[in-house]
């Protein structure tokens, strides 16, 4: 387990910290609203080649066009490209990470954002359970496939978008793929464990092979992003109206929701299986610090199996990292 920093033992941590990104280029999912937007518009803003990963292609070309709207008021012309991914479906991560590969020979930051959150039961086109195949394994075959070009910029970094919700669930190895029930929360906490479980044993095993891979984790604490409008307060205008409210009021912009993850995937003292999440009471808002996990997260027994179960259920077998 990492060792944790005392929210307040230092300097707050803030955007401005991010040094200038020029020649490094970054691929962030789920770029074309909320955190990936956001996270997007910072790394482009200090001169990174950023590629969007957005699911529908007219977003993704709106976010674009957004995102360089606002970068070239800060006086920066912006190198960002979209790429068509669709997490949900491993056919379309194979193909989007093969249009990455062909496009650029390496990756200094992957950052793996793009998620859903408790909606109604439904599997993906693969038959996963679909918080379980969206959030965790299509995230877990794109980190696979993209491998080679993290490592040939000699070592590339990994952030995992986990919740607060990881807290939760514990991993149910008999009903993992909802095959007994379904109860959305927990599925949802569940898949955000396996974020969690994926990122610390992604960075046991690059350590053990010896590659210079680093694996973080973020959470953005209780951010006011279009997930809200996935939650059971959704569905009717005024259950909508709520949750914003209740998100504004208890939570923090989205802009600052993405602190911690942008702080995971440029902090240059931060090291492999640290995470990182809001600072402030519940972990719900405040500055960016290293946070601790469920103890469930660093279950090395439920990683390992976790880790098996991906690779059969993908295809990815992450062969780089084969000790």
């Amino acid at each position: 387990m990492p060792h944790l920093e005392l929210a307040g033992s230092t300097a707050p941590w803030t955007p401005d910290a991010l040094a200038d990104q020029s020649g490094r280029t970054v691929l962030v999912t789920g770029a074309n609203s909320g955190l990936g937007l956001h996270v997007a518009t910072e790394f482009a803003r200090r001169g990174a080649d950023v590629l969007m990963a957005c699911r529908n292609a007219e977003r993704g070309r709106a976010a674009v066009a957004q995102l360089t709207a606002e970068v070239r008021n800060s006086g920066v012309e912006p190198t960002v490209e979209v790429v068509a991914l669709d997490v949900a479906d491993l056919a379309d991560v194979r193909r989007a990470a093969s249009d990455v590969l062909d496009r650029r020979p390496s990756i200094d930051v992957l950052v793996n954002n793009a998620g859903v959150m408790v909606p109604p039961f439904g599997r993906t086109v693969d038959g996963f359970e679909t918080q379980v195949g969206t959030n965790h394994l299509g995230h877990f075959a794109l980190t696979g496939l993209l491998l080679p070009a993290l490592l040939a910029g000699g070592g590339g970094r990994v952030v995992s978008v986990a919740s607060v919700a990881h807290r939760f669930s514990r991993l149910d190895r008999e009903n993992y793929q909802s095959e007994r029930s379904y109860r959305k929360w927990l599925a949802y906490g569940q898949s955000k464990l396996s974020n969690l479980l994926f990122a610390f044993e992604l960075q046991r095993r690059a350590a053990a092979a010896g590659a210079p891979i680093v694996s973080t984790a973020a959470h953005p604490g209780l951010s006011d992003t279009n997930l809200w409008k996935m939650t059971p307060l959704s569905g009717n205008r005024v259950g909508e109206a709520f949750a914003q409210v209740l998100g504004r009021a208890i939570g923090q912009p989205a802009a600052q929701g993405a602190w911690p993850l942008l702080r995971a995937a440029t902090d240059p003292d931060a090291v492999g299986g640290e995470y990182f999440g809001p600072g402030g009471r519940q972990e719900w808002r405040g500055f960016p610090v290293v946070v601790p996990a469920t103890p469930f997260a660093y279950d090395t027994s439920d990683a390992a199996w976790l880790w098996a179960r991906s690779a059969e259920w993908t295809g990815v077998d992450f062969e780089e990292l084969t000790v």
